[in-house]
């Protein structure tokens, strides 16, 4: 259980608090600073210069720790892939945004093609050599897995690709991402102990990596991760849920995702039905609770408290 459980999460949050001291002036001596936009949160055009790319500290924590078990845990291989390969299409991203000046980064062709690529070498590995099944584990069933047959690869990259943007929405305030997901990391690894699943030093690097870059992240924030983190952050629970049949338990846990995703959906779509109205008073919707009065270290709060109740509601369902 030490083995397994506390030293990743020790290793990777020391080496996330060595990292930050180092990176973080790097990244602001490269200029690689956010900015933010004139019509967004007024009080957030304060924040304008303060570092971005900080996602590379969580990676950097996540892969060297993993490096000392991926031997005697393969299974953590596919997570790692996951995590990375989001990870480097995020850092792709911030780096044409931040230093080649290129305002929109990625375009939205290029972003999607590269997804779907890393979204199908997982699929591939996962039931070609990782041999898992693509059953769902159905919550509140007692155990019952759902098979959807051919169907479960069509599912499979909707759920990859909603849970890597749906995270990526959610990184919008100082430490919100961070919180809410260092939480859903925290069950997933209960769960992966609990059914002896091959894959919790990969969840405990994530959550000591994340635990040492709140330190730097909470606000007022130092650092932001960047797309580099909060896409790494979406491959890693979309990779970790389909390892143990629990994709399905991503609606639960990640609910935070699934609204913010939802509430740029539905502003979008509203706002091209109505000529020009607003359904929420900006998207995504941690932004409105803003515009609605409260603090952005309470909107924090909120979303982070809502996700721990709704993993223990995930744990009822299992």
């Amino acid at each position: 259980m030490t083995e397994q459980v506390i030293f990743p999460i020790l290793i990777s949050f020391a080496l996330s608090l060595l990292m930050g001291p180092i990176v973080i002036p790097f990244l602001r001596k490269l200029k690689m600073g956010q900015t933010e936009r004139e019509e967004g949160v007024q009080s957030h055009l304060k924040k304008a210069g303060t570092p971005t790319m900080g996602g590379v500290i969580i990676l950097g924590s996540v892969i060297i720790t993993s490096l000392f078990y991926v031997k005697d845990y393969p299974k953590i291989i596919p997570v790692l892939f996951l995590t990375v390969g989001f990870g480097l299409i995020g850092f792709l991203d911030d780096f044409l945004k931040v230093v080649m000046k290129r305002s929109d980064g990625l375009y939205p062709g290029q972003k999607m093609a590269l997804q779907l690529v890393v979204t199908a070498v997982f699929a591939f590995y996962l039931v070609r050599v990782a041999d898992i099944p693509l059953t769902l584990l159905i919550p509140f069933s007692g155990g019952k897995q759902l098979d959807i047959g051919w169907l479960a690869i069509p599912v499979l990259f909707v759920a990859v690709l909603g849970t890597v943007n749906g995270t990526n929405f959610t990184d919008g305030l100082d430490g919100l991402a961070s919180s809410v997901t260092v939480l859903v990391a925290t069950f997933f690894t209960v769960v992966a102990v609990g059914t002896n699943s091959g894959i919790s030093p990969v969840t405990c690097a994530v959550i000591g990596a994340l635990m040492g870059f709140l330190l730097f992240n909470v606000y007022p924030a130092s650092v932001f991760m960047g797309d580099t983190g909060s896409l790494a952050l979406g491959g890693f629970v979309a990779g970790t849920a389909y390892m143990m049949q629990m994709p399905l338990f991503i609606i639960i846990v990640g609910l935070i995702y699934v609204v913010e995703v939802a509430s740029v959906i539905i502003q979008v779509a509203y706002f091209k039905k109505t000529g020009g109205k607003r359904f929420f008073k900006m998207a995504p919707i941690h932004h409105h609770f803003e515009l609605c009065g409260w603090s952005e270290t309470r909107v924090v709060a909120v979303f982070s408290i809502a996700t721990a109740v709704l993993c223990m509601v995930a744990f009822l369902g299992l």
